[in-house]
């Protein structure tokens, strides 16, 4: 009776071992999405911004590759949830996910990720941390949110052991900082008249 007893507390030790250790790299995570976000909210900050365009990738100006990058990665980012919530069988009515699902939703991500870079490029290096209205600041804050929340996932996704919800919070804290910045800069965009769309 002893020796099970003694089994049971060896098992109960290295279960709170694995929880302390998912704990730790979870955190470890989330600290490293902290710095790359206050990381990139001083530097946004505390440079000088250039005021100028460094490149408009065939648009006709900087708004409107902003806001199509930005409408193209969100919509990549949606790709990404459907096919989340497929992988883990929270998708109504969809069965089990298909083999190409898993690739899919690295892609899109990955792809989604890559049409970002050029937008936050040129905030960051053009126009700085904009804090003159509530939309820019909202805007400023979520666009440094984005980057630490997408470090955090990445990290999470190469540590073992992370708890079952630590995925699903990260991967939504990135859509929704994505959804934020689409709603504040490209539907604004598109939403005025003045502005050329292309």
């Amino acid at each position: 009776m002893a020796l099970g007893t003694q089994k049971s507390d060896r098992n109960t030790g290295s279960d709170a071992a694995l929880a302390r250790s998912a704990g730790a790299g979870f955190a470890l995570s989330l600290l490293v999405g902290v710095a790359v976000a206050v990381s990139l909210g001083v530097y946004a900050r505390v440079h000088d911004p250039a005021g100028r365009p460094l490149l408009t990738l065939g648009f006709s100006g900087t708004l409107p590759m902003k806001a199509w990058l930005t409408t193209a990665a969100t919509l990549l980012l949606l790709v990404q949830l459907t096919t989340a919530l497929w992988m883990w069988g929270r998708l109504p009515g969809a069965g089990r996910a298909p083999a190409w699902a898993a690739p899919l939703h690295r892609w899109s991500g990955t792809v989604a990720f890559v049409l970002t870079l050029p937008v936050a490029f040129h905030c960051i290096w053009a126009l700085g941390f904009a804090s003159n209205e509530a939309r820019t600041l909202v805007h400023s804050l979520v666009g440094c949110v984005f980057y630490g929340a997408y470090a955090a996932k990445m990290l999470g996704l190469r540590t073992r052991r992370l708890p079952g919800w630590a995925l699903p919070v990260l991967g939504s804290a990135v859509l929704l900082s994505l959804v934020v910045l689409w709603l504040s800069a490209s539907l604004w965009f598109f939403t005025r008249p003045d502005i050329p769309k292309y």
